[in-house]
């Protein structure tokens, strides 16, 4: 390799030994991290210093106090935030699980109608929250068939995020990339359906299952209009529900709702950390097949 070869970067600049190239390189770089990672270091700094003024934000503290989550906590941000995880557990397993099964389905079968299911799962991530805000209000405090009401109960914000186009299109289209013949091998050694889903495709759709897993837990940890539609009482609200009220108390210092907001950041961060390879391996699964 010649020493005058040069590559592409993600930003679109070329590796260069030439001094100005370098510091605008460099520059660019300080630029980007001080642009994108800024806020989040400033809240996470803050969130542990007093803050009395809103002017007076600083990314070198005089003092580090742990008071701003205690008065927090008096606040019932505890509560919201296991509210919040109760919340998006069963959520994402309920999602998981419905993803997993519509999938299976819509790639490995074969059935009448199988184009208009999929045209009719890509059509509901077409529509905002905002236009079905009216019409789920009105099936969750009557759900059909079994008459019951879920306003006011936490299950009520579990019911609706258990299907999600997003990740039953993903599962499918991974699905549809496993080999048939693992299958039909399966089926010569006596395997039956189930036998074949679990031990079969199941573990190669682990991939996938860092994808959904990670975007379902954001998209179900960042629901606002769901909680605000469900939740009767404030002791139904979750975290992100319950920043809103926070903000919108004049007694309430900038201090405890930049503690509340750190709480609210801290499980998508650490959700991600902990399945950032699996989630890597089925960004880039479509990539390297075939």
């Amino acid at each position: 390799m010649s020493r005058t070869e040069r590559f592409d970067t993600a930003l679109g600049f070329t590796s260069s030994r030439h001094p100005v190239t370098r510091i605008l390189r460099w520059g660019v770089y300080v630029v980007c991290i001080v642009v994108f990672a800024g806020p989040l270091l400033s809240l996470l700094i803050n969130a542990f210093t007093p803050v009395s003024n809103p002017t007076s934000l600083t990314l070198i503290p005089d003092t580090v106090t742990f008071d701003n989550f205690t008065r927090a906590f008096d606040r019932g941000v505890l509560g919201y935030l296991l509210n919040s995880f109760f919340v998006v557990g069963f959520g994402l397993l309920a999602q998981i699980l419905v993803s997993l099964s519509a999938a299976y389905a819509l790639a490995r079968k074969k059935f009448p109608g199988m184009r208009l299911v999929l045209l009719l799962i890509l059509s509901t991530m077409m529509l905002p929250e905002e236009i079905l805000a009216i019409p789920l209000s009105l099936v969750l405090a009557d759900v059909p068939f079994i008459g019951v009401n879920l306003i006011g109960s936490l299950f009520g914000m579990i019911i609706p995020v258990a299907a999600w186009g997003f990740s039953i299109l993903v599962m499918t289209e991974f699905m549809k990339e496993i080999p048939v013949e693992l299958e039909e091998a399966a089926r010569i050694d006596g395997a039956g359906e189930f036998r074949i889903f679990i031990s079969v495709i199941l573990p190669l759709c682990r991939p996938a299952l860092g994808v959904i897993g990670i975007f379902g837990f954001v998209m179900i940890w960042d629901q606002y209009m769901l909680p605000l539609l469900v939740a009767t009482d404030t002791a139904q609200y979750t975290l992100p529900l319950a920043l809103r009220t926070l903000r919108s108390d004049p007694q309430v210092g900038l201090g405890v709702l930049l503690a509340a907001a750190l709480l609210a950041l801290l499980p998508s961060v650490i959700a991600f950390l902990a399945m950032q390879r699996q989630f890597m391996k089925g960004l880039t699964s479509g990539a390297v097949k075939g």
